[in-house]
């Protein structure tokens, strides 16, 4: 049986204790009394992952089966989530895939011959010929891709609510990775097919305080969609370096062993060889629900499951919250985490994981562990490097960054040639991951980044220290010299459930 997940208290016996920081790891001693908050081991992967794509589609949720919603001469568009989710990637083969095989399958015997299948990348960059064939398998993408029936979506040249292929079509088929409680059913669908500027408004400064960031249909504009939803479970890491999720002192002498070899030999390669190593390590993500049909039906069922995967009850907010940044991030795959996407997983992505009060408490500290180097892909991040020149460097303030800039930088023709036709993200994509920041900015009194380029992080509007102990110095003014420190271990599927 998996363990839930744990809150273990700092004491004399606590090894060192690991956190991750960029592209390697370091192993730090905490305070005494610091809680750590260890998420859930993974639930058990479904025995037969086909069988359990089969009922799904056979028996699904507030639906027809797919099978009789099939017919000869309908226009079927089966459209899948881009590499951003999840991340890391999966290891081959996705079961992504693996679902859209199925549904070819019953469309094939239904006599549906117009078929084409788009990729749901929204306002995030178009995925390429070789990330398709790791998604759909050589058979599927090869089928589809030489005459043009494999196509990324375009959230530039969309009338109406959705892309006009999907529009049109008589059913739309949905294959969705779940990895969080929100974003699933027809907010995944918007947010994969939708249009700029329905993406932009709902991921908007206001959107985001208010809460409403989840894209609102026009149900009058939507084809009749069918929704498939895999949930996966926490095995987030490659084979092999699975002590990364271990609890420390759990560590046997085989992980400790490996664990110093690893970070000894990510200390000594040179940066590129070392993303170039972390990004093509492949996570051993399990499948734990399959479910399908009404898109409503479906958000709920994955959204129930998420939480029983990732949702760890934790007593007490902190007055500070120590979390680590490692390599990947959704909007980083096959790339560089730069200093914006890495600020967003920390203060975007692991502040906002939980049930409805964050981790620390209003005015407390949030310390991060990251490099934070000056680095950015002009391939997939030419907009990010003009933000981090310009924008930042005008101020940080969500409210001026959007009044000022974001019409700009959305309506940009350089932007948008290089989103349509390169693998760039949208232009105003970095203004929406900076309000979603922009919360905890807002919550907390001190951000203090350890071990990071110092420049960078000024940039940023944030400050840094060069060990723990520093941080804590300098934090001492907000929070006391005995704060209550709560730190997030490895958090990148964790929902904290504070009481």
């Amino acid at each position: 049986m998996a363990r839930p997940g744990f809150v273990h208290e700092v004491d004399t016996r606590t090894p060192p204790l690991l956190i991750p920081t960029g592209d390697t790891f370091r192993l730090e001693r905490l305070p005494l009394g610091t809680q750590v908050v260890y998420p859930p081991e993974a639930l058990p992967a479904l025995p037969d992952v086909e069988a359990a794509i089969d009922e799904a589609l056979g028996q699904p949720l507030g639906s027809d089966p797919l099978a009789d919603r099939l017919r000869a001469g309908m226009k079927l568009t089966i459209a899948f989530d881009d590499v951003t989710v999840p991340a890391p990637r999966m290891r081959r083969p996705d079961i992504r895939g693996r679902i859209i095989e199925k549904v070819l399958g019953l469309a094939a015997a239904a006599g549906v011959d117009d078929v084409e299948l788009l990729v749901g990348n929204g306002l995030q960059r178009r995925i390429t010929q070789a990330e398709m064939l790791h998604l759909l398998g050589e058979r599927v993408f090869r089928s589809f891709f030489a005459d043009g029936r494999l196509n990324n979506h375009d959230a530039t040249d969309v009338h109406g609510s959705i892309n006009a292929r999907a529009a049109e079509s008589d059913l739309l088929v949905y294959v969705h990775v779940t990895v969080s409680p929100l974003g699933n059913g027809v907010a995944a669908v918007l947010k994969g097919l939708g249009p700029a500027e329905l993406l932009l408004e709902r991921g908007g400064l206001d959107a985001v305080r208010s809460g409403q960031t989840e894209p609102v249909p026009e149900w009058g504009t939507l084809p009749p969609i069918f929704s498939v939803e895999a949930v996966l479970d926490n095995n987030a890491f490659p084979t092999g370096l699975d002590f990364l999720a271990k609890r420390e002192w759990e560590w046997s002498l085989r992980d400790r062993m490996t664990s110093s070899a690893v970070m000894r030999a990510l200390e000594l390669a040179p940066a590129k060889a070392r993303r170039r190593l972390v990004n093509s390590a492949e996570a051993s993500f399990g499948v734990i629900q399959v479910r399908a049909g009404d898109p409503g039906a479906v958000a709920e069922a994955s959204a129930s499951k998420v939480r029983q995967q990732q949702l760890v009850e934790v007593k007490g907010q902190a007055d500070v919250m120590i979390t680590g940044v490692g390599q990947h991030s959704p909007y980083s795959a096959d790339s560089v985490l730069n200093p914006i996407l890495a600020a967003w997983m920390a203060l975007g992505h692991t502040f906002a994981a939980h049930t409805g009060l964050p981790v620390v408490r209003e005015g407390g500290a949030l310390i991060v562990y990251h490099p934070a180097v000056n680095e950015f892909s002009s391939l997939h991040h030419p907009s990010y490097v003009d933000f981090f020149a310009d924008v930042l460097s005008a101020g940080t303030d969500a409210t001026e960054v959007r009044d000022t800039f974001q019409a700009k930088y959305a309506e940009d023709a350089w932007y948008a040639h290089l989103y349509r036709s390169g693998n760039a993200y949208h232009g105003a994509h970095p203004f929406l991951l900076w309000y979603q920041l922009s919360r905890a900015v807002e919550h907390c009194g001190d951000i203090i980044w350890v071990g990071a380029d110092i420049a960078t992080v000024e940039r940023l509007g944030f400050r840094s220290a060069s060990t723990l102990h520093d941080a804590l110095e300098i934090v001492a003014p907000t929070v006391g010299r005995t704060p209550k420190i709560s730190y997030l271990h490895q958090p990148t599927h964790l929902i904290a459930d504070v009481r």
